[in-house]
């Protein structure tokens, strides 16, 4: 069981880590200290969700619905396309939005936020229920798998989410929170590139 489980922490780990949608949110989010331990909590316990799905079976529930990848896929080109321009126009005009003290999103504006680019994004599904899912299988406890898989979850974006106040001297700066918005641009829109093209 102990061996099932520490392959689902790295395995879990190694496919969070890379920058995405979902974890640039976070980052912005730890940044300007708004409603950290929710959104933290919240992509977590998502990803718990989805990796539970994936090892209990959810991708037998895809190969029925073939066009329930394709309807998800297109969903999440049109939120990242508008999440990109949004990231562009306030880099264009300077970041003020996105100042510690200056953005005054409600905690439950921040949380459709992040639930649209976490349940919206293929590739958080790819990543949890699909390829999660297929990997436990190879593995002799599934289920402890998975609940290492989570655990990785819960300990990347908490250490993500309040870590990024590490990270504040830099962003005291205007011209760094552009820098930052006109990556996180760039970084959703590639990614849904990706997603066309795939």
């Amino acid at each position: 069981m102990m061996m099932s489980y520490t392959a689902g922490l790295g395995t879990g780990l190694s496919l969070i880590v890379a920058i995405g949608a979902q974890n640039a949110f976070v980052l912005k989010q730890g940044l300007m200290r708004r409603h950290v331990f929710w959104v933290c909590l919240f992509c977590a316990l998502s990803d718990a969700a989805l990796i539970l799905l994936g090892v209990t079976g959810m991708t037998h529930v895809v190969a029925l619905a073939p066009w329930l990848a394709d309807a998800m896929r297109w969903a999440g080109v049109a939120f990242l396309v508008w999440y990109g321009a949004r990231s562009f126009r306030a880099a264009w005009h300077g970041g003020h939005a996105l100042r510690p003290q200056g953005d005054g999103a409600t905690l439950g504006r921040t949380l459709a936020m992040i639930a649209a680019l976490t349940w919206l994004n293929p590739h958080v599904w790819l990543d949890t229920v699909v390829l999660l899912g297929a990997v436990s299988a190879g593995w002799p406890d599934p289920l402890a798998f998975g609940l290492g898989a989570m655990a990785g979850s819960f300990l990347f974006f908490f250490a993500l989410g309040y870590g990024a106040r590490l990270l504040a001297p830099v962003f005291a700066r205007r011209r760094a929170w552009q820098v930052l918005e006109l990556l996180i641009g760039i970084v959703m829109w590639l990614i849904a590139l990706s997603l066309i093209v795939d």
